[in-house]
């Protein structure tokens, strides 16, 4: 792929902080959330890194964390891309973290900062969201070409955007990294995979 693809994601929302199961639940970011995307769009821009496009998640969390780190950088305002949504969770939706275990044992995988349930009723699986990365990738391609594009997304999302980019197996990279609030990851043909988080950020409840 000729574009050159930075992924982000939001900043700590009020679901986030009170260790709710968002999903596609629809919540604000918090102030420490505010804060956390004005600090990522300060590091993008101490970094000088330039974006032609910034695509965004249409849920508030994203599109508000896409917007600041836009009007810092002076980046175009972002574009709405619906395929940038969250995971559905399900029946897990709104439920607390700490249920997980509970409601999804044995289909669960558990990693050294977040317990993944992979299958509850009504929620999109891990495949079904590699299926919905590599139709957004296709659609980047025949959209654009040798741009660099700021995707705005959420964390299971971005994990299997992440894994359908490289091809690589979504167990794997479900253990492979934490992909905090407001952190950054640079996908490209020359980004090795394994440095790919260029903007790491503090973690409050994520």
């Amino acid at each position: 792929m000729s574009n050159i693809l930075y992924l982000i994601r939001h900043g700590q929302d009020y679901d986030n902080s009170n260790g709710i199961l968002n999903g596609h639940r629809d919540q604000t970011l918090t102030p420490a959330g505010i804060d956390q995307a004005i600090k990522l769009g300060q590091k993008i821009k101490e970094k000088q890194i330039l974006f032609d496009f910034v695509l965004s998640s249409p849920l508030n969390r994203t599109f508000t964390t896409a917007s600041i780190v836009s009007a810092i950088g002076g980046f175009p305002t972002p574009i709405p891309e619906p395929l940038l949504i969250e995971r559905d969770f399900g029946i897990m939706t709104g439920q607390p973290q700490s249920k997980i275990i509970e409601m999804c044992s044995p289909e669960i995988l558990q990693t050294d900062t977040i317990t993944y349930f992979l299958s509850p009723q009504g929620s999109e699986t891990f495949p079904d969201l590699i299926t919905r990365a590599n139709k957004l990738l296709a659609k980047i391609e025949n959209t654009y070409q040798d741009k660099s594009i700021l995707l705005a997304s959420h964390g299971d999302f971005g994990k299997m955007f992440f894994a359908a980019y490289y091809k690589l197996d979504w167990k794997t990279v479900l253990s492979q990294f934490h992909f905090g609030n407001s952190e950054m990851l640079k996908l490209s043909s020359d980004t090795d995979p394994d440095n790919s988080k260029i903007i790491s950020m503090d973690q409050l409840n994520s």
